[in-house]
């Protein structure tokens, strides 16, 4: 189903204002390549509207990969939400043509509005937001993500994951090219040849790194590589998949279906990772999906530290998209100390599954919202 609603509650629905709340949750310290995270710095929106429908929604401000702050999320947004209030909500893509038409980039608190607009919009529907989308439920099955740490610990901690359920287990790299064959070695022999594995370098390596140690880690069954180079390296991918037997998978490398076309046009990657914190929302990750389909290019659903409530979301989309064939929906399992979500997608044996209620399906508990600096605009 279209984002955009032609019909008479859309000539009447209106918003009435918004709130802006900062969502902190503390973590279990949480290293890769680029950063250590210490607490998830979320955002969190609410859209309210003179139907009486609320739209809620959620971004995770990563610095290093996105270039936004907790601090840029609240203070863009308190702009994002003057541009809408009054507007028609049903009316998505002309929404976010209009935070487009008033600043570039800030994909990861437009984000949080499409989210919110998207969760009204299906509401208004009295559908889940995966039929909305045109979408029908099927098994979700997440990995769960090994943060950097010395080789040994981190194959203790993916036998503890085995233990726990854990089929398939992401390793991040890119701090050290020996140290990071180690670390997969380690781990392969650790959980033996079953589990599946993927590697995500978060743009840590050089070309020359990076070809070796790919050529490396070929003998231990590697799904894919996530984003071995930053992406101002964009340029070697074609000659580095050339060379290496492991697909490579692009992320920080695409934030829109520009980039993803582009990307593919190039031979530079066999698959995509799409997150709503990059791509600004569920608009324009449907459009990098579709063009990935168009191309016969798979693509993974990822994500920054979000809480259950953008993971719900997420989730959604996955049920939408058969493009859609990898998730990586693990961003509150590591290392949240807290959860701070009512309702929402379950993780079963990592397995997710979500209830059918209208919209998106979840919301903040209100003693938590309470506890957190908020504005109304």
């Amino acid at each position: 189903m279209s984002s955009e609603i032609k019909n008479s509650s859309e000539d009447k629905m209106k918003i009435t204002s918004i709130d802006i709340a900062r969502l902190t949750i503390p973590m279990e310290p949480f290293v890769i390549a680029t950063e250590t995270c210490y607490e998830a710095q979320n955002i969190y929106i609410k859209i309210r509207t003179d139907a009486g429908i609320d739209g809620v929604g959620e971004c995770s401000a990563f610095p290093m990969l996105v270039g936004e702050t907790q601090d840029t999320c609240f203070s863009i947004g308190k702009d994002l939400a003057k541009i809408i209030k009054g507007k028609n909500p049903l009316d998505i893509a002309s929404r976010m043509q209009e935070f487009e038409e008033y600043i570039a980039f800030n994909s990861t608190i437009k984000s949080a509005f499409d989210i919110a607009l998207h969760d009204i919009a299906a509401k208004e529907k009295n559908l889940p937001l995966y039929q909305f989308l045109g979408g029908k439920k099927k098994i979700i099955q997440t990995d769960l993500t090994i943060g950097i740490d010395t080789p040994l610990k981190m194959a203790e901690k993916a036998k503890r994951f085995v233990a726990d359920g854990v089929k398939i287990i992401k390793i991040k790299l890119g701090k050290n090219g020996e140290e990071d064959f180690k670390r997969v070695q380690f781990i392969r022999e650790a959980v033996g040849p079953a589990i599946k594995l993927r590697v995500d370098a978060n743009q840590g390596w050089d070309y020359t790194t990076a070809l070796k140690t790919l050529q490396a880690i070929e003998p231990y069954d590697i799904g894919f590589c996530e984003q071995p180079m930053h992406y101002r390296l964009d340029a070697h991918l074609p000659d580095l998949r050339e060379q290496v037997k492991i697909p490579i998978m692009a992320d920080e490398s695409v934030f829109d279906h520009y980039d993803a076309e582009r990307l593919i046009k190039a031979n530079s990657c066999d698959y995509i990772n799409i997150k709503l914190a990059k791509s600004g929302g569920i608009l324009e990750a449907i459009k990098i999906a579709n063009t990935a389909k168009e191309y016969g290019i798979p693509c993974m659903l990822g994500g920054m530290v979000e809480s259950r409530l953008a993971l719900t979301a997420k989730v959604h989309l996955a049920m939408a998209h058969d493009t859609i064939q990898f998730y990586d929906l693990d961003t509150c399992l590591l290392g949240h100390l807290e959860d701070p979500v009512v309702g929402g997608a379950k993780y079963n044996n990592y397995f997710l599954e979500l209830e059918d209620r209208p919209g998106i399906g979840a919301d903040l508990s209100e003693e938590f919202l309470n506890r957190m600096e908020s504005i109304t605009i």
